[in-house]
């Protein structure tokens, strides 16, 4: 009881506050909310520099335009999550799911932007549906653990490509393929020194660790000729203009792209739904049971952040490991987020600083960012070949076929034809195979 008396708001506006977020019943308070959310906001912004950069990467978009509508994007589904769910967790646009965006939808597949665009509004729309229904739930079930943890591996393998081809460090070779870049030019060498600090950084756990790296290694990049110096500190917002609801469905209900919509679908529901149990579970909002106390409107709002983003002109906006952070600082609340949201709209005023930051001070992140996701492969047996084999055949088909959605599918195929040929057929959930059919069926058409 005493403790409760201790956090008790005294004062009108934290009496507010705390009817609100509900601060005393979640042993919480003010303070501590806004140093949670200042710290999520520190590890997590390093996506206000680098998802510009990936999206406007041969896509043709205005790279100003994505620097805002990242920021829109998160402040607001941020903020809608911290209102409605009264989750203490940050949503913006997801690494893996932005390269997606750029390397298959535009690349590989040669679909416009405004057509990846409403791809994204679509799959935002197929997770708030299968949300709604509890489907969501059974896919979850159907999909095996192995095949989850590869998804995030292969994207981590996947990022760290984008990373090293982007820096220079690996370059195009016509002997062998790929091959190591030049280290006497400039940009390969400042991200080789980027990567140092920031792995340096993160190995001893600085709070913020990659958003520091991105920052030293631009100041570093400027004696190096690498990094042109911003024309102002503050400056007023970019247009958004560019971006702002540009959306395009031209072509996107074809078989061959209901597959790859179904890809980023699948790519953003584990990874949203691993996230949400990992800080559920730091937080404190697990009954007793296991399930997750608001679970369904948390999940509900991270679908509308998808929806939300693609409006804006930003990939899949997904909720962020990177809120455990908060969490950890003690974050109980969705005032914790509402902070992140007011911090993402205040970042909207440093446009010229974020957009002067070099593709060689961005690459290092991608690595390091790439690496933890692909961490996750130490969580598969290896020992059992009939979940191994499929497991690695998704995690290295993505970077080697440059598509996360082609990865998932050979994946997907294998673990389905493996089982059978095993004697093991019972055991797969019917889900799967309606979905390995429908892979076989893609590669067929």
């Amino acid at each position: 009881m005493a403790a409760r008396e201790a956090i008790r708001p005294n004062q009108a506006s934290e009496g507010v506050l705390d009817r609100i977020f509900k601060l005393t019943e979640n042993r919480t308070d003010v303070k501590t909310e806004i140093l949670a959310g200042l710290t999520t906001f520190v590890t997590m912004s390093y996506i206000i520099a680098v998802n510009p950069a990936i999206l406007s990467d041969g896509t043709g978009m205005e790279k100003s335009a994505i620097f805002m509508a990242t920021i829109l994007a998160a402040a607001l589904s941020t903020l809608v999550m911290g209102l409605v769910a009264n989750w203490p967790v940050a949503l913006a646009p997801g690494m893996g799911l932005n390269a997606f965006f750029a390397y298959t939808l535009c690349g590989a597949l040669g679909l416009s932007w405004q057509q990846a665009l409403g791809a994204v509004f679509i799959s935002g729309v197929l997770a708030l549906i299968v949300t709604m229904t509890g489907l969501r739930e059974l896919m979850i079930k159907a999909i095996p653990l192995s095949l989850r943890h590869a998804v995030s591996a292969g994207i981590g393998f996947f990022i760290m490509l984008i990373g090293l081809i982007n820096a220079g460090i690996v370059v195009a070779s016509p002997a062998t393929t790929i091959a190591l870049g030049d280290f006497s030019q400039a940009t390969p060498l400042l991200a080789i020194i980027g990567l140092i600090i920031t792995s340096v950084l993160v190995a001893r756990k600085v709070t913020g660790g990659i958003l520091l790296g991105i920052l030293i290694t631009t100041l570093i990049g400027i004696p190096m000729g690498v990094t042109q110096l911003p024309s102002s500190l503050v400056s007023a917002p970019p247009s958004l203009a560019p971006t702002f609801l540009q959306l395009s469905f031209k072509g996107l209900f074809s078989p061959a792209m209901v597959t790859v919509i179904f890809a980023m679908f699948f790519t953003d529901l584990f990874d949203t739904i691993g996230t949400f149990v990992g800080v559920a579970s730091k937080a404190g909002l697990m009954d007793e049971k296991g399930n997750m106390k608001g679970g369904s409107r948390a999940l509900m709002m991270d679908s509308l952040g998808t929806i939300i983003g693609s409006l804006f002109g930003t990939s899949n906006t997904t909720t962020y490991v990177e809120s455990a952070a908060g969490v950890s600082v003690g974050g109980r609340t969705g005032l914790t987020a509402v902070v992140v949201a007011a911090l993402f709209l205040l970042a909207s005023f440093f446009s010229d600083i974020f957009l002067a930051i070099p593709a060689a001070a961005t690459a290092p992140a991608l690595i390091i960012v790439g690496v933890m996701m692909a961490s996750s492969i130490t969580q598969i047996d290896l020992d059992n070949m009939s979940i191994a084999i499929p497991a690695i055949i998704t995690a290295l088909m993505m970077p080697f076929s440059y598509s996360i959605a082609e990865g998932l599918a050979m994946g997907f195929i294998a673990y389905a034809v493996i089982a059978l040929l095993t004697g093991k057929a019972a055991k797969v959930h019917w889900m799967m195979w309606v979905l390995a059919v429908f892979f076989i069926i893609h590669f067929i058409v």
